[in-house]
């Protein structure tokens, strides 16, 4: 067929499809000025009016009883939480219907017809405000209510069909594949509602594996991440083959950009296969205090590119993986949770170390994180000094993730209170100053 033949026949289509719209809107808007029609309009308003200074009065009152509904579950709190936003609407839509059926009560349907429309359509707005309030992405959540009030507005108007008609018409055609707006819009819709889906399994579906304690933390995190990635690819495959989109013409597209990956983005690629490598081999998982380099913090999730390390000071280091796979990592918790640390000092000599090295394993023990079981603190000398017996103290925790620092601080304190405390004394360099007598001559070389 004629490409100029076809571009012909879609203009006449939308014409047309425009001429009857116009000639729809004409009869609307010349039904308005009738005057069983002008005042439904009128009583609308008032209605709309009413609600607006009730909800006026009412919001403030209605905040200061939620405020004071202690205990409460959050699900009730988020439900008064979207009515106090809605009010306005949730009382027009009571109004409006208790004056609808007023009027079926008491006259004729057609002079409550215009009525009965403004009714349905708020009543909808209202629902689709609520529905969508469950969707957690903002700008989804955006698209999803403005798309869902243009359907309904025009589906209570009796409109679809001249709507989609002219959105049909609207396309462009390449090869075998004819893309037109009513098509788009069908994508756009149906790939929101798969991947809204595909979300909230994935939440359901990371919640369970979490729960699950026979599995341990990287392989949670590593089933979590290929569960998300199935979801969304399955959602949105399953979303372009509903519409009837043509996905054969992917194939070689998906070749060329896998080239592409390779050339261009090899550090994003590695960083991905280096966290899947992290996640199967289990080196570091979730909660393993590791230091790298000058960094030294727990691990606060795995990410498919990075790892995220916090610091004792409340610094959040995003590492990437290659770091962690081709570096050199301490893992302070990778086998077991206990952690060795040392001390050293040194005593006089006229201390007797046997008592000097009770003291100090009974100093160690008094500290909180210390543990005394089943590693106990034990101490050693180490070597005779110059002016002291030095000695090492070691000693076990299990808590890596409170601090080093200050572990090894409180045991220093515990230290000295204790030497104090049983007269031992630690030495330090002392230099003896000799002043010469002026008088003195001074040497010659």
């Amino acid at each position: 067929m004629n490409p100029d033949t076809d571009i012909s026949a879609q203009s006449i289509t939308q014409v047309q499809t425009l001429l009857l719209l116009a000639e729809r809107g004409e009869v609307f808007v010349t039904g308005l000025l009738r005057p069983w029609n002008a005042y439904q309009i009128g009583i609308a308003l008032l209605i709309f009016a009413t609600a607006h200074l009730a909800a006026h009065l009412l919001r403030p009152r209605l905040h200061e009883w939620m405020r004071s509904r202690e205990g409460w579950p959050k699900w009730r709190i988020r439900i008064l939480i979207i009515i106090h936003r809605r009010l306005r609407m949730v009382l027009f839509v009571c109004g409006i219907w208790l004056v609808v059926w007023i009027m079926r009560e008491a006259t004729w349907p057609s002079r409550s017809y215009l009525l009965g429309v403004v009714a349905n359509l708020s009543t909808a707005w209202l629902f689709i405000a609520f529905a969508t309030r469950l969707i957690g992405n903002p700008l989804i959540r955006t698209m999803a209510r403005y798309g869902a009030w243009v359907w309904v507005t025009v589906s209570i108007l009796g409109l679809e069909v001249e709507t989609r008609d002219l959105l049909d018409s609207a396309a462009i055609t390449f090869g075998e594949t004819r893309l037109s707006l009513w098509l788009l819009v069908q994508a756009v819709a149906l790939l929101a509602l798969m991947i809204a889906a595909a979300r909230l399994l994935a939440t359901s579906s990371a919640a369970s594996v979490r729960r699950n304690k026979d599995i341990s933390p990287s392989m949670q995190v590593l089933v979590i991440k290929f569960l998300q990635v199935a979801l969304y690819g399955a959602a949105f495959v399953i979303g372009l083959r509903m519409v009837g989109f043509d996905l054969t013409g992917l194939a070689f597209l998906s070749g060329a950009i896998g080239v592409g990956l390779g050339f261009g983005l090899q550090k994003v690629v590695s960083n991905l296969v280096s966290g899947i490598i992290i996640l199967l081999d289990k080196s570091i998982k979730p909660g393993d205090v590791i230091s790298l380099g000058e960094t030294f913090g727990w691990i606060n999730s795995l990410g498919a590119r990075y790892v995220s390390v916090v610091t004792r000071d409340g610094k959040e280091y995003l590492i990437p993986n290659e770091d962690l796979i081709t570096g050199q990592v301490v893992n302070w918790s990778h086998s077991n949770e206990f952690v060795r640390l040392d001390i050293y000092f040194g005593t006089a000599y006229g201390d007797d170390p046997h008592n000097v090295r009770r003291i100090a394993i009974e100093a160690a023990q008094s500290v909180d994180r210390v543990l005394t079981h089943p590693k106990l603190p034990v101490c050693h000398i180490v070597d005779f000094g110059d002016s002291s017996v030095d000695y090492i103290l070691r000693f076990w925790i299990r808590d890596p993730t409170g601090g080093l620092t200050n572990i090894r601080g409180n045991v220093y304190l515990a230290l000295w209170d204790a030497f104090q405390a049983h007269d031992i004394s630690i030495p330090f360099p002392q230099r003896e100053v000799r002043v010469l007598d002026k008088d003195v001559p001074a040497l010659v070389d």
